[in-house]
């Protein structure tokens, strides 16, 4: 048989089985590109209007078929985007991508619903659904790499969430949290700093509620604190953490934390004090008298009670005598 009538051949069979359609799993759909569909399927979650299609969505997730639920309302929301049901649709999309355990998609998705559609009356539930997302990751859920592969905890991404929330709804009921939280991530990084900048947020913007501006301002003095613990020269932050601290105590005297406060103050201060000897000893080894005397004297300021300022004591009579002796051989 000739090449020529071989190629007539398949053409012929071409063109006999292309009306056929294939059972193959993969289909594309102009606009939605490709999806795996088991045979059949398609027609089992497609309708013709919007209402029946969110019916399909809304049973097949009761019937905890989150996957076509989600195709379900995801096809409604691309395909009838301005209607009446579209809002609902994709608060459905959420849902299902929660169910299906996909968080970081599920929070984008309910995000969509606040921005695009911010009539709904699925708002708050929304807020509150994104929060419980947000506290799982700052708990220590996985972030996925690749939206596939839970890949490592990531509080900066974790702030991120609770920083969308609080812009959403900035004075929703759970913003005074979602906006704690920021300094919480902030404080598991390590970053204090930031941490202390989301506490006094929450402290200026919620002053009208004190049980979260108590909660905020003790939290920011607890941030310097650890801050200043870092620290072996510069102890701007224990004052800082003096100064946080006394405002909450002025603030907030009936609040059960006030004596913590307090030891937390005499803590700091003899942190400080610590800190002053530290830099006087500094100056002493290389002989810069004048200057060790200004730090083992702040020393005595800061902390007269302390182990540093009884040391303190000694080193200052011990330099004065040096210099004395130094005056007079001259």
């Amino acid at each position: 048989m000739s090449r020529r009538t071989i190629a007539l051949i398949l053409l012929l069979a071409v063109a006999v089985l292309w009306p056929l359609r294939s059972p193959a799993p993969l289909v594309y759909t102009p606009g939605e590109g490709w999806t795996y569909e088991a045979v059949g399927e398609v027609g089992r979650w497609k309708r013709q209007r919007a209402k029946d299609q969110l019916d399909v969505a809304r049973e097949a997730f009761d019937q905890k078929d989150y996957k076509i639920s989600l195709k379900a309302s995801q096809y409604l929301v691309r395909t009838w985007p301005l209607s009446d049901y579209a809002a609902d649709a994709q608060y459905l999309a959420g849902r299902s991508y929660e169910a299906r355990h996909d968080d970081e998609k599920a929070f984008k998705a309910y995000q969509k619903v606040l921005e695009t559609y911010p009539r709904s009356e699925k708002l708050n539930d929304v807020l509150q659904r994104q929060y419980q997302i947000a506290l799982r990751f700052l708990g220590g859920q996985r972030f996925k790499l690749w939206g596939l592969f839970p890949f490592f905890p990531n509080m900066e991404k974790t702030a991120g969430l609770f920083e969308q929330i609080v812009k959403s709804g900035p004075y929703s009921s759970i913003a005074p949290d979602a906006q704690l939280s920021i300094g919480t991530a902030h404080e598991k990084r390590r970053e204090y700093t930031e941490a202390v900048a989301a506490y006094e947020r929450a402290a200026d913007r919620y002053h009208d509620q004190p049980v979260v501006a108590a909660e905020a301002t003790y939290r920011a003095g607890l941030a310097y604190t650890k801050q200043a613990r870092t620290a072996e020269y510069d102890q701007g932050t224990a004052g800082q953490a003096i100064a946080t601290f006394k405002d909450f105590i002025n603030l907030y005297p009936d609040d059960k934390r006030v004596p913590e406060a307090k030891r937390l103050i005499d803590s700091l201060k003899e942190e400080q004090a610590r800190g002053s000897f530290q830099t006087a000893s500094f100056y002493a080894k290389r002989k810069k008298w004048n200057g060790a005397l200004i730090y083992y004297n702040e020393v005595l300021l800061q902390a007269p009670s302390s182990k540093y300022a009884t040391e303190a004591r000694e080193r200052i009579d011990e330099i004065k005598k040096r210099m004395s002796v130094a005056s007079l051989a001259r």
